[in-house]
């Protein structure tokens, strides 16, 4: 026995996606089936490929067609991020553009935008990463890349590239040590060329590690990006909550949607018996989310392999993959990746 395609998407009817809350079959998320006997095969299109539900779809959907009669069932996934907008006309390769910020300097802001890009991109997705502290670039130290990008024969910037990322930073066009004195306008023209001078080609993401506070490169940015969502790193201290509200309200000024916040330097974690110490204050970092409504991606905590690594040039996801601070990093990709996901869906919801 075997069952027509209709009579597959007939029996999904009411699996759901669980971020969208929409039928899958509505929403045009299943594809490629085949059925011969009592097997079934298809895959689920996901609106992101670092979809941490894969499991509970899989699961629903096996549970569904073996109500139908199926004894074997094969769920495959792929991702198909044209469903989500265009960030902006300057990148329109560039479907989703993240804002790392933070209300002030010193919370790892840096290490956290290097390594959920890279977190982003080891779940299959198409990232790239800009640095966007034109003042005090950092992301020639953290990837150990120190030369100039090429260019094509039109002049375009190709970014370099490293551990699947495609980077770039006004530290690559200086000579180490120079100092970028600029005014405001110098500095737009010099972000402006960042975003449309580079050969970005398609991405499903472009993480931009904003300087600290809220000064002319977020409100430059968010001027050329206005379809960009925003990340906020903190860390545990009940002082960090000002600054969280300095940079939410910043954000709201300029209409960037906020996701959420990551808490960094959550507990240091010790290399040789693995007890963790809360040497930096607890739970400010979720407490702040609850305070203005967002949503909290988790706690990354400190530990002496994610110095190492940022000084030594291979962020520490791809250094230590199993380091703590590695895992609890892949965790809060996930959430952000579902979080931009949700967010697209409603700015421009998706049809079957």
């Amino acid at each position: 026995m075997s069952w027509t395609e209709d009579d597959i998407k007939a029996a999904l009817k009411g699996v759901q996606d669980p971020d969208l809350k929409q039928d899958l079959v509505e929403l045009g998320m299943i594809k490629a089936i085949k059925s011969e006997g009592q097997t079934v095969e298809l895959t689920v299109q996901l609106t992101t490929p670092a979809c941490p539900l894969k499991d509970q779809i899989s699961g629903e959907v096996k549970a569904a067609l073996k109500k139908l009669g199926a004894s074997d069932v094969k769920v495959n996934f792929s991702a198909d991020t044209s469903r989500m907008q265009t960030a902006s006309d300057l990148i329109p390769g560039v479907r989703n553009v993240v804002f790392v910020a933070s209300g002030k300097g010193g919370v790892g802001k840096s290490t956290v935008a290097a390594n959920l890009a890279i977190a982003l991109a080891e779940s299959g997705a198409a990232v790239g990463l800009l640095d966007g502290d034109i003042y005090g670039p950092s992301m020639p130290t953290m990837f150990g890349v120190h030369h100039q990008p090429t260019a094509t024969d039109d002049k375009r910037i190709i970014p370099h590239e490293k551990f699947g990322l495609k980077i770039m930073s006004m530290g690559f066009l200086l000579e180490e040590g120079q100092p970028v004195i600029w005014r405001g306008p110098m500095l737009d023209s010099a972000l402006r060329q960042f975003l449309g001078q580079v050969e970005w080609g398609e991405l499903d993401y472009l993480v931009v590690d904003l300087p600290p506070g809220t000064g002319d490169v977020q409100l430059s940015l968010s001027r050329m990006v206005p379809q960009g969502v925003s990340v906020i790193v903190t860390t545990p201290q009940d002082v960090a909550l000002a600054d969280v509200q300095r940079a939410i309200g910043m954000f709201g000024t300029v209409n960037i949607q906020v996701l959420g916040v990551i808490e960094n330097m959550s507990g240091f974690v010790c290399g040789h018996c693995g007890e963790k110490t809360d040497i930096f204050g607890k739970g400010a970092g979720k407490r702040a989310a609850e305070k203005y409504g967002i949503t909290f991606f988790g706690g990354i905590p400190l530990t002496e392999k994610v110095v190492e690594a940022g000084d030594g040039g291979t962020p520490v996801l791809k250094a230590e993959p199993q380091d703590p601070a590695s895992r609890a990093l892949r965790e809060v990709s996930h959430k952000v990746a579902q979080q931009i996901a949700i967010h697209a869906a409603a700015a421009q919801p998706a049809t079957a």
